[in-house]
Order: structure tokens, then sequence, then C-alpha cells
């Protein structure tokens, strides 16, 4: 939410690290593609001073540029890649480098080759992915051990009440595997902080307006989402938890789950899902989350996060 794609004002974003550190957080996690590298630039500025006590994250994979080579998990854009983070991160290591994608145009050989180089040469400390299916994860980990590669150590997947989808096979093979996970949107783009209600104007700071093309406002999910809100809240209520922070707790209840990235485009926000971090849900309100949001069910299939290619037109068809 740093820059552009969410609030323009470095200052406040500044003041939201600065206030999420004095509170105990020490993993900060980025992209290279976020606001086509202001994002980086500005949280490498607000880690000033506190370098060495955070654990930063940053990924590649999302297009830089409109040239074929200006993308994706080859080793060619990897390494070009990582020195621009590191540029823009005013930083002489990233902690965790990540996939942002999975990319069918690369073999993952190639890509743990280039990511088992930098970290090496002391660039990179561990790799992960972002959004990978189970058995892309199981690949790599096969790939690695064979082939005398770094393994990767962490999974990003989408992960909400609303998008349960991770719990079908991807959260299993982290477990399996002892990957780290951390959950990606558990407050499904905003819809689990309460602030989208049925009969209530959409504010027009809100994602569904700054960035309607990324969010599910006008899909025909959104009446479902809305009831399931008004349910939550009044779950909520009996169980003297706010919503925003009991979607939260849900997430990290998870035996997988490492931890939960929130991404607050104000300190208040910040503020608010804090408090999380101790929330504990018993197995009666977890039971009741279960009977309105079945596991492994994601409400709108595009809050999976990627599309495998095989599900393209093109390909799924057998004839020209």
């Amino acid at each position: 939410m740093f820059g552009p794609w969410g609030n323009p004002d470095e200052g406040e974003c500044r003041r939201i690290v600065e206030a999420a550190l004095d509170a105990g957080v020490n993993f900060v996690d980025t992209a290279d593609v976020y606001g086509g590298g202001v994002t980086e630039e500005i949280v490498g500025r607000a880690l000033k001073g506190r370098r060495d006590d955070i654990v930063l994250a940053t990924k590649f994979n999302n297009p830089m540029g409109q040239g074929p080579n200006q993308r994706g998990n080859s080793r060619r854009w990897i390494m070009s890649a990582v020195d621009a983070s590191l540029r823009r991160l005013d930083t002489d290591w990233i902690d965790l480098y990540q996939a942002h994608r999975p990319d069918p145009t690369c073999d993952i050989d190639e890509t743990l080759g280039a990511l088992s180089e930098l970290v090496r040469a002391g660039k990179i400390r561990a790799i992960g992915t972002s959004t990978f299916p189970a058995e892309q994860i199981v690949e790599a980990q096969w790939v690695a051990e064979r082939r005398g590669r770094e393994p990767f150590t962490s999974e990003q997947p989408p992960y909400s009440l609303f998008a349960r989808g991770a719990e079908v096979a991807v959260l299993p093979a982290c477990l399996e595997h002892r990957l780290g996970v951390v959950a990606w949107s558990p407050l499904n783009g905003g819809w689990l902080t309460g602030k989208y209600r049925r009969d209530h104007p959409v504010d027009s700071a809100s994602r569904a307006v700054r960035a309607a093309e990324h969010f599910d406002y006008q899909d025909p999910v959104r009446e479902r989402k809305l009831d399931l809100v008004d349910e939550l809240l009044a779950l909520g209520l009996e169980a003297g938890v706010p919503l925003i922070q009991l979607a939260l707790a849900f997430v990290l209840e998870h035996p997988a789950v490492t931890a939960a990235i929130v991404g607050p485009r104000t300190v208040t926000q910040l503020v608010d899902q804090l408090p999380a971090a101790e929330v504990r849900l018993d197995a009666q309100v977890l039971d009741r989350l279960d009977s309105l949001v079945p596991p492994g069910v994601n409400l709108n299939p595009r809050d999976a996060g990627w599309v495998p290619p095989a599900l393209d037109p093109a390909t799924r068809r057998r004839r020209p």
C-alpha cells in the first residue's frame, strides 16, 4: 500500500513502518512490481537505522518493463532484478527473495540455480515462492534435493476466511516439507475489515474504487460476501472480537501458517490490526466459521491469485 498503488504520502508510510516496528513487528514484505519500484524505495528509506533488526523480503517475476526479458523466473531476469531491488531498498542483502508467481516458460532448475548462486554470493539469504500450487512446491523440493540447489524455505499463498483454497493442498504440502507460510490478503482485500456493508456507501479511498480492476465489488459474488460480513460481524460481537481481528486470528490459527501479511494504508488501520496477534479462537468459534465458509472453498475463484496456463482457452482446446 506504499506509493502510487495505495498511499502516496511517504511521510505517513514511514510512520506506519515505524509504528509497526515499535510494536514488535520484525518482518517486512514487499515486491519490485509494487508501485513500479516506488514501494521498495519507500521501504528502504523507512528502514534506515533499523535494517539489522528486520527480516526483509521482496519478490521478482512480474513485468518491470515492456520487454520480454524484464519479467519471469529466468536466470537472466533474476540476476538483473535482484540488483535493482537491492539498489531501491538501499541494502546489501535481502533476507527472503521470492518468486512472485510460477513461470511456465522457465524450468524450475534454472530458477533454483540462479537463486542458489545469489545465496552463495551473499546477496540473498533464503528463497521462497508466492502463490505456487502444491504440485510445483513439491517439484521444486525434489529438484533442489537431487540437483544440489538451495531449497525454497517459504510459500506466500492467498489465505483468508473468504479464500480458503490453500487448505486443500498448498498448506498441507508446506507442512510436509517444512516450509514457512506467510499468508497474503488475510483480509481478502478489505472485505473482512467490515467496511463493505450492504446499504453503506463505498468510501472513495477504498480499494473498491481505487483499484476496481483488482477488486470484486462489482462481481456477482459481492452479494454472498456482503451476507457473510453481516454474519461474521455478529459472530465477532458474540466472541468479543472485532471482525478485523477475528479474520486475522483465523488465519494465524492454521498450524501451517507462520505469519499473516497485513497491508495497512494508514496508521489507524495498522493499530486496528496489531492486537490480532494475541487473539486465540476456541474450537466453537472455529466450527462456526467453518459452517459459514466451508474449508477449502474460495468464494471467488479469482481469489486463488493465479490461473494455471493449462486453463487458458488456447491451451485446453484440442482443435485449431
